[in-house]
């Protein structure tokens, strides 16, 4: 999508908005094609995963057999 076409579904300057995805391209979360003038932006679906498994993994979710989500348990003595 362009950045014009998020905006039209937020209440947000497109400067504000294209601000924000150049965070985004820094942290190699979106990348962004010109044409022109028109900037087309995609979510690096993969790099996302891999932030959200690492961001789960930190607040002790992991993943178990057959790829579900598992609660790390800790045994009190």
């Amino acid at each position: 999508m362009t950045a014009g076409q998020i905006a039209e579904h937020f209440d947000i300057a497109k400067p504000t908005l294209s601000a924000h995805f150049a965070v985004l391209r820094e942290a190699d979360l979106v990348s962004s094609e010109k044409v022109g003038t028109t900037v087309t932006y995609s979510l690096k679906v993969s790099v996302l995963e891999d932030a959200l498994l690492s961001f789960a993994e930190t607040v002790g979710v992991g993943i178990g057999a057959g790829g579900k989500l598992k609660l790390a348990t800790r045994r009190v003595k």
